[in-house]
């Protein structure tokens, strides 16, 4: 669980960003989803848990759910702040 808690948190921001890329770069906002997780699998397998399948399909469903949620929260937050800056 080390290498989880050392790479596996700095990989997440990665994951936001290179599946805010995507988004920008015409994937359609529904695939997203489904590009995090299989984002997160690649590096899980490829960095965190090599030769380890047991590992990797965890850690990459824990990179995977963790970078949505990250990007969902920051979402929410920056859509509330905003309504909150109309009313004033």
């Amino acid at each position: 669980m080390d290498q989880l808690t050392v790479y596996g948190v700095a990989l997440i921001p990665v994951l936001v960003g290179l599946n805010e890329l995507l988004k920008r770069s015409g994937v359609p906002a529904r695939f997203i989803p489904l590009t995090a997780m299989a984002l997160g699998y690649f590096f899980a397998f490829y960095f965190l848990a090599q030769g380890d399948f047991k590992k990797g399909l965890l850690y990459g469903t824990i990179l995977g759910l963790s970078s949505m949620g990250l990007f969902s929260g920051a979402k929410n937050t920056i859509v509330a702040v905003q309504q909150v800056s109309r009313r004033k």
